[in-house]
């Protein structure tokens, strides 16, 4: 257990948060969200004891050991893989190196005798005779093989390290865990194993996640920092979502009687309670949103974009042509003979291990490189708009202000009044629109490069993981906006629910070509058939 008592912390004039009083219970997974810059990262640091609060305090329980997902990929460079993941357990570690080096010593006395023997039972107290074999089996949960474990950190990929990182975290069930962005840099395959293992775990955890999917998978809880306090929730994220909004629309409704409101959330609740995770948290979870009343939820002060894609003319049956596409990038062939068509009600997602094939194939379908052999045509009635993974082209060295910026992509000379009320939806308000496009956060260029696509007016869309960068309040909103676009669409993304809730057909292209279904992105991982299918087709 963990307890926060009165803790607050201002940055100059600046509230982070104030007198933040909340347990965090042994059994339970707290999902911490908040707006981008509302301080969620600062909070587990203040839990860890990296930041010291101005006031209040933290407390774990006697004994209790505490885990923290650690941020610098380099911090371990020049230790073996299994050892870094068995420094988790700082004590642990410890006790295992004073042991060996006891038994180092050359001219080893009857007194290091017995500071062995001693440390031999404390080794054996901390399960160290297990602790190489549980590494290892992090390890290959996370997709990190054998023959990697004994290498050194400055050996591996950076994805291959943010995983050794996760299993140091994760390593000798911590009481408390601590994990910001723990599914960055992750495959879909590491991010299940994950999903499992936290749903299993009896411990206490807290994250900070963008990805819905992940959240409504582990978590039993939300804690919400808002209004510079953080009020938890019983529930996934999905529940805290729509219970935001459902609070948002009866202060609005002020009219409406107290008991019809008491129905609504009734009906509410009793539908999100069928709909509870399968995990063995559910009942417990059920029992406690029975317990709801109207004044335990309240609406959120976020502000979520206005993502709407509108076609300037209806798109017709002819949409896409592909023909034998060939690509190879730096001696590794990364398309091979990829065909198919694209059908006007197609939103097809792009998936497969290679991220680069699939930025590639989206590249020559927007002529930002040619294949080596093979063809593509578009119908004479579509029209693209584009968003790539790479938008650094569009702002560096920019010297112009945001209206001026959005202006150059708009099909007529539209007014500064208009263009103030475009990027106003995108959340730009006041002076914010005459910044310089070459000063913005990652997430205000996505909002930038949204705006440019919805002024477009195309009738197909192209988008190269467009959730980057984005908070959830902005994920969100796209992914409202491209569920109930009227249009084509090919997409990438590494955000679960943002495919399965837009895709209607998964494009997968393999080392051997391409596995092509008409299916949602759920139905598809579900597919055991496609699933043995796609794994032949990469070995």
């Amino acid at each position: 257990m963990i307890t926060v008592t009165d803790v607050g912390l201002r940055y100059g004039d600046r509230k982070l948060f104030e007198d933040v009083n909340i347990k965090f219970t042994p059994g339970n997974c707290y999902g911490l969200i908040g707006a981008n810059g509302a301080g969620k990262s600062t909070f587990l640091k203040i839990l860890s004891g990296e930041v010291e609060p101005q006031t209040g305090d933290v407390h774990m329980g006697p004994g209790e050991r505490l885990a923290v997902l650690k941020q610098n990929h380099f911090e371990y460079e020049d230790f073996e893989v299994l050892n870094t993941v068995i420094m988790g357990h700082t004590k642990l570690y410890e006790v295992m190196q004073e042991k060996n080096a006891i038994y180092m010593k050359e001219d080893f006395s009857d007194e290091d005798g017995m500071k062995a023997a001693e440390l031999e039972g404390e080794f054996a107290d901390l399960n160290g005779w297990e602790a190489e074999s549980d590494a290892a089996v992090l390890l290959k949960g996370l997709g990190i093989s054998e023959d990697l474990h004994y290498k050194k950190l400055s050996d591996l990929t950076g994805s291959e390290k943010v995983k050794v990182l996760l299993a140091q975290a994760l390593f000798g069930s911590p009481d408390i865990l601590l994990l910001d962005e723990p599914t960055n840099n992750l495959d879909l395959n590491a991010i299940q194993w994950l999903e499992e293992f936290l749903i299993n775990f009896e411990n206490t955890v807290i994250v900070v996640s963008h990805d819905r999917h992940f959240l409504n998978k582990v978590c039993t809880h939300m804690a919400d920092l808002d209004y510079g306090k953080i009020q938890v929730y019983v529930g996934n994220y999905d529940f805290w979502y729509e219970s935001s909004q459902l609070a948002r629309t009866m202060k609005e409704d002020a009219n409406k009687k107290k008991e019809e409101k008491v129905k609504e959330l009734q009906a509410f609740i009793q539908r999100f309670s069928a709909n509870a995770s399968k995990s063995k948290q559910a009942t417990s979870r059920k029992k406690l949103l029975d317990k709801i009343t109207l004044d335990d939820i309240r609406p959120s002060s976020r502000k979520y974009p206005y993502v709407a894609f509108t076609p300037n003319r209806e798109i017709g049956n002819d949409v896409l042509h592909v023909e034998g596409l060939t690509k190879t990038i730096d001696g590794v062939k990364v398309l091979d003979n990829v065909s198919f068509m694209l059908n006007k009600d197609d939103k097809v997602a792009l998936v497969g291990k290679n991220e680069i094939a699939n930025t590639t194939l989206l590249k020559i379908l927007m002529g930002e490189m040619e294949a080596d052999s093979g063809t593509f045509k578009w119908g004479v009635t579509t029209s693209q708009a584009y968003f790539p993974k790479d938008n650094s082209e569009y702002f560096e060295g920019v010297d112009t202000n945001l209206v001026n910026w959005l202006r150059q992509y708009s099909p007529e000379d539209q007014s500064e009044s208009f263009l103030r009320g475009f990027l106003g939806r995108m959340l730009f308000s006041g002076e914010e629109v005459l910044k310089k496009a070459s000063v913005l956060s990652g997430g205000e260029k996505v909002r930038c490069m949204l705006s440019k696509m919805m002024l477009s007016g195309a009738n197909v869309l192209v988008l190269d993981d467009p959730t980057n960068h984005l908070d959830l309040e902005s994920i969100t909103a796209l992914n409202n906006g491209l569920m109930n676009f009227k249009g084509a669409m090919i997409f990438t993304s590494h955000d679960h629910q943002f495919i399965d809730t837009i895709a209607n057909r998964v494009i997968e292209i393999t080392p051997k070509g391409i596995i092509d279904k008409e299916t949602t992105y759920d139905e598809y991982l579900e597919n055991t058939e496609l699933q043995a299918k796609a794994q032949a087709m990469y070995n």
